[in-house]
């Protein structure tokens, strides 16, 4: 299976929806033009100011879809809160990892952990059912505009993407 974004998500103020776009425009050491941490005015802002690991977020879509399997619930994408969903590809593996989303280059920063504040929004048990599942935080080193459908690509590492079958 090849590894590629499934939705680009985002919203321009802390606290409403992330909606779905049909492009993004990466920038590089910023993040996803248009979205509140690229202006600075997420929730998290202050506490994320000067750290690259505010510029992008990922979310697997296969982990929602497990959220939902487990939870019996039918969240969609954008109530996670990541702006770009993927498929086919472990985003956990790409932690001190260069890859491609599209044109664009980024590296993977650290674990995307749910919060009590994405608790708030979802649901109390998302804190637990996606403990290690709800993303990654990467920043980006190349911007570009980016589509449902670019595929993902890991750089700088011999080893290869563990893709999904």
């Amino acid at each position: 299976m090849q590894a590629i974004v499934e939705g680009i998500y985002t919203s321009a103020v802390k606290g409403t929806p992330l909606h779905s776009v049909s492009e993004g425009k990466l920038e590089a050491g910023r993040g996803l033009v248009g979205d509140r941490y690229h202006a600075g005015v997420g929730t998290f802002s202050e506490n994320l100011r000067g750290r690259p690991d505010a510029e992008i977020t990922l979310i697997e879509s296969e982990e929602i879809q497990r959220f939902n399997d487990v939870e019996k619930s039918a969240k969609s994408p954008g109530e996670f809160r990541r702006n770009i969903v993927t498929r086919g590809v472990r985003l956990n593996d790409l932690i001190g990892c260069r890859f491609s989303v599209g044109a664009a280059v980024l590296e993977g920063i650290r674990l995307c952990e749910p919060c009590v504040h994405l608790a708030k929004l979802v649901s109390s048990s998302v804190v637990e059912t996606m403990a290690h599942r709800a993303g990654l935080r990467a920043r980006v080193l190349s911007g570009a505009i980016i589509r449902p459908g670019d595929e993902i690509n890991q750089l700088g590492r011999e080893a290869t993407l563990d893709l999904r079958m």
